[in-house]
């Protein structure tokens, strides 16, 4: 009779700290169902000022107003992008963690050689929004004023015409899409950040570069740059209407820059839908439009799960057939 008590008892207590430990995963992780339950943990893959983080920002803000819980955002630039993709990559696939990048950190970096895995090594959830601000820019001392002059001179002068890019990054790529699209060749130098293309150019010292519409607006007001053309399928509305796009200018060259969010692989297709549910929200906000203008010249955009898969898919294989010229 002892025994059956004891053994009673010993029953009792296992089941009890099971019970313990059920609340306790509870509490310390997400429920599929419930998500997000506390904070997400937000990795942007590039210093605090730029757009990518001002784009991370603007989306924690509303997210926060839909879903009631805060996005922390934490900016690991180091690597090109590459720590803060292999942090996340590397992470529990909780939903407590995610990254927010472009198609720089995770599909350029992966051609030009600097990471040894790729997007399918994620969940990629979204693209919440999609940069339509860059412009190509010349130097007034290049006297070039148009992408057709652009062309012109740099046939006549093969590798004479300067393009200022980071090398093994998103804007040397462009450089060479340009290149390949035109028929031309440039000479491509490793000058760093916007500010420093910027600083280049308005010295003479650099013919070209790929610059956020809004770094360059003012300059190109006043003569001291010429803004020769954007990468956009379609005119950015909230650009310079006169500004053409490539195609427009005869070269078929669409270049636009898609934000992801990414999750660790193996995260609860639940995770997944709840995301694109908000971001789809969010992107029909009337003030998160507004704050997308505002900052970058930036129209709202969101593309769902299924066809962000299909755009990024596409994109990665036109930019491996830079592989070899990247690296």
């Amino acid at each position: 009779m002892k025994k059956k008590q004891l053994f009673a008892s010993v029953l009792a207590g296992a089941l009890l700290l099971g019970t313990l430990a059920g609340c306790g995963n509870s509490a310390s992780g997400d429920s599929a169902e419930e998500w997000p339950t506390k904070a997400v943990n937000v990795v942007v893959t590039a210093s605090a000022g730029g757009d990518t983080d001002f784009n991370a920002r603007t989306f924690a803000t509303y997210f926060e107003q839909v879903t009631g819980q805060p996005m922390v955002i934490a900016n690991t630039a180091g690597g090109g992008g590459s720590v803060a993709t292999s942090e996340v990559k590397d992470s529990k696939a909780d939903g407590t963690k995610i990254l927010f990048c472009h198609t720089g950190q995770m599909i350029v970096n992966e051609v030009a050689g600097l990471i040894d895995y790729s997007m399918d090594d994620f969940d990629i959830a979204c693209i919440p929004a999609v940069d339509k601000g860059t412009v190509l820019v010349a130097s007034k001392s290049s006297g070039i004023t148009s992408v057709e002059d652009l062309v012109e001179k740099a046939k006549a002068a093969p590798g004479e015409i300067t393009y200022a890019s980071e090398l093994g990054g998103y804007s040397h790529l462009q450089g060479l899409i340009l290149m390949g699209k035109a028929g031309i060749d440039l000479k491509i130098l490793d000058i760093g950040s916007a500010s420093d293309k910027i600083t280049n150019m308005l010295g003479g010292r650099v013919d070209l570069a790929a610059i956020s519409y809004g770094a360059v607006k003012d300059y190109a007001e006043t003569g001291d740059l010429v803004i020769l053309a954007q990468y956009n399928e379609e005119r950015n509305e909230n650009l310079d209407p006169d500004i053409p796009t490539f195609v427009e200018c005869g070269i078929d060259f669409v270049m636009e820059k898609p934000y992801i969010i990414a999750f660790p692989k193996g995260t609860d297709q639940a995770i997944i839908d709840k995301i694109n549910e908000v971001a789809a929200q969010i992107a029909e906000d009337p003030d998160y439009q507004a704050a997308l203008i505002d900052g970058y010249n930036q129209p709202a955009e969101y593309i769902a799960h299924d066809e962000a898969l299909e755009l990024l898919a596409q994109t990665r294989e036109e930019y491996m057939a830079y592989q070899d010229l990247l690296q």
